[in-house]
C-alpha cells in the first residue's frame, strides 16, 4: 500500500515520501489476477484501472504478464494526485503500443463522491465498469486526514471506528469493477481482525467472490513498517462462487532445510522456508474462514484446525467476556507530565499528593509483576464523587497544584481537550477510578508471549495495558482461572489460529476484541479448582523454581482440560 504525499487530504508533516510497490510485490499480484482472468469471456476491448498509479509499477507489470490475441483492445485508466509520479507512470505507459492511456490527475476517492453518488455513475467511460483493476491503495489513518475528511469519508462509505485510507478504497472498487470482472488489492492485513475492518470485510464478502488472500505479515517488503496482505477477488456475477482459498507467512526461528530466494517465491512452500538473506518463514495454505458470518475475523482454517476448534469448544465453560468489562486504561496524552519514575528523588515537602502506583508493560509478567526500584507512579487528579467522576479540586493539594502549574503551558496545548469543556489539568481518558480498588486481572497490549498478571495493589491501569473486574467483585477465583488461561501456551495457539494478528519479531496485540473470546474451563470443576489453586501458589512463590514447575504443571492441565491431550501436542 502507498505510503504517499496525499497532498488535497493530508498534511505534509505527517505523511512524506512515497513508497511504492516492489516489482516483485507487483509481479506477483499481476500473476494471481492473471490466472483468474478468462479473456474469452471479455469483449474485444479490455479495461483497466489502477486507482492510486504511483509510478505505474503495477500496469506496468501487469501488462508485461498478459498475453492477449492481436485483435483485443486495452484501454488502461488510472487516479493520481502526484503530479511527478502521474508523468512518469505516462512515459513506463508508453513503452507499449496499441494501448489507449485514460489517466487523470486527481483523487479516485474524491472521483467517487462527485460521480458515483451511492449507485449514480454518470460519466460514460466509466459506466460499463472495468475488467481489471489492479491497486495498491494509500494506507494512511483518516484521522491523520483531519476531523471534517474523516467524518465524510466515513459517512460516504458507511464506515466507522479507527479506519485507513485504503478501507474506502476497496468499497469504491467494489462499486467500479464489472460483474466477473477480476481485481487484485494491495492492502495491510489488519483489516483481516480489528473491529474497523468488519465493515470492510463484510463488503468484501458481500461484493465479491474472494478467489485467494494471502497475509505476508512481517516479511518486510515494504520499507515502511507495514503488514501487507494481497487479495484477489472477483466481482459477483453469473459465476459460482468458490471456497476461498487463504495462505499466510510469518517470520519464525524454526529450523528449515528448504531454501528458496525470497519471502515472494516462499510463498509456492509449504512449511518452514529460509530464504537467502537468512531468515525463516511459517508458510501455511488453507481454507479462509470467517467465523460464519460476513462480519466476522478472517483466519486461515484446514480440516485438522476445524476439529481441534470444536473440541475445544465443547470443552469450554463461556469466555473470558463472561468474566467482566474489559477495560483499557488510562491515556494521559502527556505522559512526561503525568507519569514518572523519579517522583521520590523530589524534596518530599513538594512532591504531589495525588500520586498512584501504575501497572504498565514495564512490570508485566505472568501472574505476578516484576518488582523495580523506581517503578512508575502517575498523578491521577480525578476522583469519584457520588458516583460521578470528576476532576479534583486542586486548591485541596497544593503540591500537586504547584506542579501542575508549572506545566500548565504545555497541558494547554491539548486544545482538544480544552474544547470539549475538560479542566485544562485533566488527563484525557481517566477511565473509571472507583473500579481501581478491587482485585483485578491486568495484561499488556503488546507481546511475543502474553502476560497476564493478578494486581491488588489498586493501581491505575496505564493504557498500554487492559484490565478485568469481575462482574462481581467476589468472584475472584475466575480471575485466577484466567490469569492460569492467558499465560498458557494453549492461548498462544490458539490466538494464531483464530487471530493471528501479529506484529514484527512475533509480537501479538493482545486486545479486548481476541482477548474477549479466550475461552474459559468450568471454575467449579475439580480441574478449574486446581488450577486455581495452583495460580496461588504460582503468585506467591514466584520467582522462584517452584513457581515455575508449577507453571508447567498448570500449562499442561490447561491443555487437558480443553483438548484431552496434556501434552500439548496438536
Amino acid at each position: 500500500m502507498h505510503v504517499r504525499n496525499h497532498h488535497d487530504l493530508v498534511s505534509d508533516n505527517k505523511v512524506s515520501g512515497a513508497v511504492y510497490t516492489p516489482k516483485k510485490l507487483a509481479d506477483f499480484v499481476s500473476q494471481q489476477i492473471i490466472k483468474y482472468v478468462n479473456l474469452i469471456e471479455t469483449s474485444k476491448t479490455i479495461r483497466i484501472l489502477d486507482p492510486a498509479l504511483g509510478d505505474g509499477e503495477l500496469l506496468v507489470c501487469l501488462l508485461n504478464n498478459l498475453d492477449l490475441p492481436k485483435n483485443v483492445k486495452i484501454e488502461v485508466y488510472g487516479f493520481e494526485i502526484n503530479s511527478n509520479a502521474l508523468h512518469n507512470a505516462k512515459i513506463r505507459l508508453e513503452q507499449f503500443p496499441n494501448i489507449s492511456v485514460f489517466f487523470k490527475k486527481g483523487d479516485f476517492l474524491e472521483y467517487i463522491f462527485k460521480e458515483f453518488k451511492f449507485g449514480n455513475l454518470p460519466q460514460v467511460n466509466i459506466l460499463n465498469g472495468f475488467d481489471i483493476i489492479i491497486a495498491n491503495p494509500p494506507y494512511v489513518r483518516t484521522q491523520i486526514l483531519g476531523t471534517k475528511k474523516s467524518q465524510l469519508i466515513s459517512k460516504q462509505f458507511d464506515l466507522s471506528g479507527r479506519i485507513d485510507l485504503y478501507y474506502p478504497f476497496v468499497v469504491g472498487i467494489s462499486k467500479v469493477l464489472r460483474p466477473n470482472g477480476i481485481a487484485g488489492i494491495i492492502v495491510s492485513n489488519r483489516f483481516m481482525t480489528t473491529k474497523s475492518g468488519s465493515k470492510v470485510r463484510n463488503e468484501l464478502i458481500d461484493k465479491f467472490d474472494l478467489l485467494h488472500t494471502w497475509d505476508l505479515g512481517d516479511t518486510k517488503l515494504f520499507s515502511a513498517a507495514i503488514l501487507p496482505a494481497v487479495l484477489v477477488v472477483r466481482k459477483k456475477g453469473d459465476k459460482q462462487s468458490i471456497q476461498p482459498l487463504f495462505t499466510t507467512i510469518y517470520e519464525t526461528s524454526k529450523p528449515s532445510r528448504k531454501i528458496t530466494s525470497d519471502a515472494i517465491s516462499a510463498l509456492n512452500e509449504n512449511g518452514i522456508v529460509k530464504i537467502r538473506d537468512g531468515r525463516n518463514f511459517q508458510v501455511k495454505h488453507g481454507k479462509l474462514d470467517t467465523e460464519g458470518h460476513q462480519y466476522g475475523v478472517w483466519r486461515l482454517l484446514t480440516k485438522k484446525n476445524i476439529s481441534w476448534l470444536r473440541k475445544v469448544e465443547d470443552n469450554s465453560k463461556g469466555t473470558f467476556r463472561d468474566i467482566g468489562k474489559i477495560r483499557v486504561g488510562v491515556k494521559t496524552c502527556a505522559d512526561k507530565i503525568f507519569i514518572r519514575n523519579d517522583w521520590n528523588e523530589m524534596n518530599l515537602n513538594c512532591r504531589p499528593e495525588l500520586l498512584k502506583p501504575l501497572s504498565t508493560h514495564h512490570i508485566a509478567q505472568s501472574y505476578k509483576t516484576l518488582t523495580l526500584k523506581n517503578p512508575r507512579q502517575i498523578l491521577y487528579p480525578h476522583e469519584v464523587v457520588d458516583g460521578q467522576r470528576k476532576a479534583v479540586d486542586l486548591t485541596k493539594y497544593p503540591c500537586s497544584h504547584a506542579y501542575l502549574l508549572s506545566n500548565r503551558k504545555l497541558l494547554e496545548k491539548r486544545k482538544y481537550l480544552i474544547d470539549s469543556g475538560r479542566k485544562w489539568y485533566e488527563i484525557w481518558v481517566p477511565q473509571d477510578p472507583d473500579a481501581w480498588k478491587y482485585p483485578k486481572l491486568v495484561f499488556n497490549d503488546i507481546a511475543d508471549q502474553p502476560k497476564f498478571w493478578m494486581d491488588f495493589s489498586c493501581s491505575v491501569v496505564n493504557g498500554d495495558c487492559y484490565w478485568i473486574v469481575p462482574k462481581d467483585p467476589s468472584e475472584i477465583d475466575l480471575l485466577w482461572l484466567a490469569a492460569a488461561i492467558g499465560n498458557s501456551s494453549f492461548i498462544i495457539y490458539y490466538y494464531d489460529l483464530c487471530f493471528n494478528n501479529k506484529l514484527y519479531a512475533g509480537r501479538r496485540r493482545f486486545i479486548t476484541q481476541y482477548v474477549e473470546k479466550f475461552p474459559l474451563l468450568d471454575v467449579h470443576s475439580s480441574l478449574g479448582q486446581s488450577i486455581v489453586q495452583k495460580s496461588k501458589q504460582i503468585f506467591e512463590l514466584t520467582p522462584s523454581k517452584i513457581a515455575d514447575s508449577l507453571k508447567l504443571e498448570v500449562n499442561s492441565m490447561i491443555w487437558k482440560g480443553f483438548t484431552g491431550n496434556s501434552n500439548c501436542i496438536i
